[in-house]
């Protein structure tokens, strides 16, 4: 009942972001009817645009409460075993275990999952750093398998071809909020026989079908970092409906310690372990920003909902598109890509300035990251030529060829989440400073 009513409010939402279109869009913005700002007309808007992080004074009870308890550490203490079960049943999860970062929590689900030296794991080029670098740290070998770039997400029907007899699990990453082709991921996962680490970072309360992404895999990964939706400055969470695998996670993140065995002790140790605990101030602050977090997500959605409507009427603009299973994106990232040749040529590098004189905050977001030189050198270190054999790393970079995510990198523009809890007035300068931008293109590209 609770999906069905996520999904109605989602679809409610869109359907009136788009019946608002029309007065919002007739909306006369300052600055609009002049030349751009960088050839000396008047900017869109000033100012800047929503703040992050939101806070108050019931972040600051709930720090200054884990502060006198004097204990900080989370064996003992209520606030991060509180946050696990809230988050859990937030997300219609059996289990959640938490952990110092997102990194963490992608390394310590794979461990438990048995990912280990010399094998494979995949996973798309367009995403965080983070992504190789946990599988890496591992010693096992990162390979990707290329984007579908209308919707910015791993091309599900590419995983089965980059399979190996080493591949052992599959990464997809939820996106900047959009969710990946789930059914078709877990598909190819289950004949395949890959563990599923659903990366979903970046997409709290994302949904697939009614049901909450992170919650479809063997596990879930989560990240509390600063720019996050949910913000406890750094953090993160797995989460998992596998309680074997929730006890695993578990002992691997507390230096070998098991779950209800007492904690603080010197024996008793289950199996190899590292220290990735969360804090108590983590869990305090995370439990007052969980209060925040729905109508957060229902402000971003209906901002982007609108913007996207908005932003499709304007040739050379293409809002990410999501797959008809996604019933709730969480707008961690509102992304789309950018062809220059509607606007008289214009560089991604031009326009970017140009919106950001109108008072606009873009990027150009991630660069190939399977071509970075640090992957490079790790297959050329000792273990991972021990690990494996030179004609497997030799045909790496065949593999890993990913030309629809190199364009998608010369084409990708970014606005961050804080963006999204602005005004209808916002979305409608935004727009207002694309048009402006493409008006006034030629003349853009001669300055």
């Amino acid at each position: 009942m609770d999906s069905e009513l996520t999904r109605r409010k989602f679809l409610a939402v869109a359907s009136a972001a788009g019946a608002g279109l029309t007065l919002g869009g007739a909306a006369v913005i300052a600055g609009g009817d002049e030349k751009p700002a960088l050839l000396g007309g008047r900017p869109v808007r000033k100012g800047a645009l929503a703040s992050w992080p939101v806070f108050d004074e019931k972040e600051e009870k709930a720090l200054l409460g884990a502060l006198r308890t004097g204990r900080w550490f989370r064996v003992g203490a209520k606030n991060v075993a509180g946050f696990e079960k809230a988050y859990a049943e937030r997300m219609g999860a059996k289990r959640c275990v938490a952990v110092a970062n997102g990194t963490s929590a992608l390394m310590v689900a794979m461990a438990a999952l048995g990912v280990q030296a010399g094998d494979e794991v995949l996973l798309p080029p367009y995403t965080f750093v983070a992504c190789p670098n946990a599988i890496l740290a591992l010693n096992a070998l990162p390979v990707f398998v290329d984007v579908d770039p209308e919707t910015f997400l791993i091309d599900a029907r590419k995983i089965e071809a980059a399979v190996t007899d080493r591949t052992v699990a599959v990464m997809p990453v939820h996106l900047g909020g959009n969710v990946v082709d789930l059914d078709a991921v877990l598909e190819v996962a289950r004949r395949r026989k890959l563990a599923v680490v659903e990366d979903t970072c970046q997409s709290h309360l994302s949904e697939w079908k009614g049901r909450k992404a992170g919650t479809y895999g063997d596990a879930g990964a989560f990240s509390f970092q600063a720019s996050k939706n949910l913000n406890a400055g750094e953090g993160g969470a797995i989460l998992t409906n596998d309680d074997a695998l929730a006890d695993h996670c578990y002992t691997l993140h507390d230096n070998s310690r098991e779950l209800g065995g007492g904690g603080g002790g010197f024996s008793g140790y289950a199996r190899r372990g590292a220290n990735f605990r969360m804090t108590e101030f983590q869990g305090a602050l995370l439990l007052a920003q969980m209060e925040r977090l729905e109508a957060q997500t229902c402000r971003r959605t209906e901002n982007a909902v609108y913007l996207t409507r908005t932003l499709r009427e304007i040739p050379g603009i293409a809002p990410a598109r999501m797959h008809e299973g996604c019933t709730r994106n969480a707008y961690h990232l509102y992304m789309f890509r950018y062809d220059g040749t509607k606007f008289a040529g214009l560089p991604r590098a031009a326009f970017l300035k140009a919106l950001s004189a109108e008072g606009v905050p873009v990027m150009g977001g991630y660069t190939p990251l399977n071509k970075f030189p640090f992957i490079r050198g790790a297959l050329e270190s000792r273990g991972f030529q021990r690990l494996f054999s030179k004609e497997r790393i030799a045909l790496w970079e065949e593999r890993n060829s990913c030309p629809a995510n190199d364009r998608l990198c010369t084409e990708a523009v970014w606005m961050t989440q804080n963006v999204f809890l602005g005004t209808r007035t916002d979305m409608d300068e935004i727009a207002a400073a694309v048009r402006k931008v493409q008006k006034y293109a030629a003349e853009l590209a001669k300055a």
